[in-house]
């Protein structure tokens, strides 16, 4: 499934197949596992943290 982004990128989007097939690899190794919606919303943006005062233009 091809989907459009806001910026007019377009995505291909894996099948149901592709995706439980990737589940199931990612279910095997022992090194990684699938992050949940808790382990999200645990997460902080990566980057500098915005500045207090700003230049003006």
């Amino acid at each position: 499934m091809l989907v459009k982004s806001k910026t007019g990128r377009v995505f291909e989007l894996p099948t149901d197949e592709e995706d439980a097939r990737i589940r199931a690899g990612i279910a095997q190794d022992p090194d990684t596992y699938e992050l949940s919606d808790e382990d999200f919303k645990r997460l902080r943006p990566v980057g500098r943290p915005r500045a207090a005062v700003t230049k003006e233009r």
